[in-house]
């Protein structure tokens, strides 16, 4: 688990292109969007492609995305109850 948060912190900073962002200045807790880091509606249709790209996973319920989408971490998890 913590080797994938790993990843996915890099992989969502080179496909955000978040320059001055380092891994470990995100909280795998802390929320995506809102105080957290901060994105918006543009970034979460990038994580989205990142997930079908990178994992082969697709988000079939819109009302999944939040909960999938809400932290590094819940990403991870969904990637891990997912992946086949």
């Amino acid at each position: 688990m913590e080797e994938l948060i790993s990843k996915l912190k890099g992989e969502i900073i080179e496909v955000l292109n978040l320059e001055d962002v380092q891994p470990s200045d995100i909280d795998a807790e802390a929320p995506l969007f809102g105080e957290g880091l901060g994105l918006d509606s543009i970034d979460a249709l990038e994580l989205i492609v990142l997930l079908e790209k990178n994992y082969g996973l697709k988000i079939e319920d819109p009302k999944d995305g939040k909960k999938v989408f809400f932290s590094v971490k819940s990403m991870a998890e969904y990637i891990l109850a997912n992946k086949k």
